[in-house]
């Protein structure tokens, strides 16, 4: 809402748009996601592709809440610019998408290393969840 209502705002609102659509379709798939898990741990314990398996099913979870981390750092970061450059009748607005987006970002970021715990996508999400974090924080100062 905050960058609708500021003169450098319009592209900053056009790639908030994007990324909120792009999070949206994330949370659908999100929904789903960990079921082939669920499925690969129920296999039996001695089954010789249960491990594979499982290790196949988590990494496959673990892209949707990667792409949503992601998504929320850059969201946190767009926030935290408009709390310095937009309207300032609007800065509480701008600072609140900021936290929220800071959050989402950092619920997907440890959704991720639960899945993987290590590996390239589990440095991703730390720096990710880093980023938001620095967002946030330059919102609220």
């Amino acid at each position: 809402m905050a960058a609708s209502f500021t003169a450098e705002g319009s592209d900053t609102a056009e790639r908030a748009a994007l990324l909120r659509g792009r999070a949206l379709e994330l949370a659908e798939i999100e929904l789903r996601a960990f079921e082939p898990v669920l499925e690969a741990m129920r296999l039996p314990r001695d089954d010789p592709s249960r491990a594979g398996r499982v290790e196949a099913a988590q990494a496959t979870a673990s892209e949707s809440p990667l792409a949503i981390a992601d998504i929320g750092a850059e969201l946190a970061a767009l926030a935290a610019g408009l709390t310095r450059t937009g309207n300032q009748n609007l800065a509480g607005d701008a600072i609140a998408g900021a936290l929220i987006a800071e959050a989402a970002a950092q619920a997907a970021a440890r959704l991720v290393t639960i899945n993987l715990t290590e590996g390239p996508a589990v440095s991703e999400a730390t720096e990710f969840a880093s980023r938001a974090l620095i967002a946030r924080e330059e919102a609220l100062n």
